[in-house]
């Protein structure tokens, strides 16, 4: 049986893709990309349990293919147009909706037609856009409503995905990601705004100074903890709800992040300022904190990695990789 991944040579794609073959799943990765050198070495250990098909997700004829080829038993549909600025907003706004959403609907067809046992959304903490505050805690049951196309796609695709679930007899669950960083994120065709942390850790091995802000909070979650949450999601016996927020649930100051880094990086050259033209290109989560207590109450999962332990890890496999962008 084939577990499909979708967007699996993109940043948490293909750390989805090696987790799952890691643990016995035969994987199709089904990308518009194909993968490219780094993927290919990344994933190198489990290639065997790596299928790699090159197509779009809204091409009817690849959908076809991948459902004659391979029977499948779950579906992680990751594949997204990651696009968060408002200036790509307005130049890629029909692109944005029909990668989001119609490709979205594209795979909940192929697991109508396979009849598969699972199939998991792979969302993200923007769809909480425009909510909460210093220290408030959202939960997977926080009304929403999200504005920028990113978000509202996100958020359609969410309903649209337990709604066809409960129409067509597979379990369906989506899975809100909060901040991840580490091995694998890079510019793509449909990534293009790189998380801070990519930013400071490719200084850092560069050895250049970082500018950090003085102000603001955040969550950030290492991507090998999202992706062994969402094979927990993926192949747990029974879900109990239809969505779960993934991250480490821990919020951090910008000094608490400069000294986490500091203390992952000790050579590292940090300059604080505040204002423009720092290193912290993404907005902070205004100090809410997106509650991670399902996903442990439920399933038993919690992020292995604290923030240290995860920078030390993603500067190493920069530098074991060679990875100084």
């Amino acid at each position: 049986m084939a577990t499909i991944v979708t967007g699996g040579t993109g940043f948490v794609g293909s750390n989805i893709v090696r987790e799952l073959a890691q643990h016995g799943h035969q994987v199709v990765s089904i990308d518009v990309a194909k993968p490219d050198a780094m993927a290919l070495r990344y994933l190198e250990p489990q290639s065997s349990n790596v299928t790699w098909v090159h197509g779009d997700i809204l091409d009817q004829n690849t959908m076809d293919r991948v459902l004659e080829d391979h029977e499948i038993d779950k579906i992680v549909h990751a594949a997204v147009y990651t696009a968060i600025r408002e200036d790509i907003e307005r130049s890629e706004s029909r692109r944005i909706v029909s990668i989001n959403v119609d490709g979205t609907a594209n795979l909940l067809e192929l697991a109508r037609k396979a009849q598969v046992a699972r199939f998991v959304y792979v969302s993200s903490g923007g769809v909480y856009e425009g909510l909460g505050s210093q220290g408030q805690t959202l939960t997977e049951d926080t009304p929403l409503h999200p504005r920028q196309l990113y978000n509202a796609t996100k958020y359609a695709s969410e309903l649209i995905t337990h709604r066809y679930g409960e129409l067509h007899g597979f379990e369906a669950a989506a899975v809100r990601l909060g901040g991840p960083y580490g091995p694998m994120e890079r510019a793509t065709g449909h990534r293009v705004v790189m998380s801070t942390l990519h930013q400071w850790t490719g200084k850092a091995v560069r050895g250049e100074t970082i500018d950090a802000e003085t102000e603001g909070y955040w969550d950030f979650t290492y991507v090998l903890d999202i992706a062994a949450g969402i094979r927990t999601v993926l192949d747990a016996p029974s879900l109990t709800h239809e969505v779960y927020n993934l991250n480490r649930g821990v919020q951090v100051s910008a000094q608490e992040l400069v000294s986490a880094f500091r203390e992952a990086s000790p050579s590292a050259n940090i300059n604080l300022r505040t204002g423009n033209g720092t290193d912290m290109p993404q907005s902070s989560s205004s100090g809410r904190i997106m509650d991670s207590s399902r996903i442990r109450d439920d399933l038993h999962f919690e992020a292995r990695y604290d923030l240290v332990a995860g920078l030390e890890a993603y500067i190493q496999w920069r530098r074991e990789f060679g990875y100084t962008t």
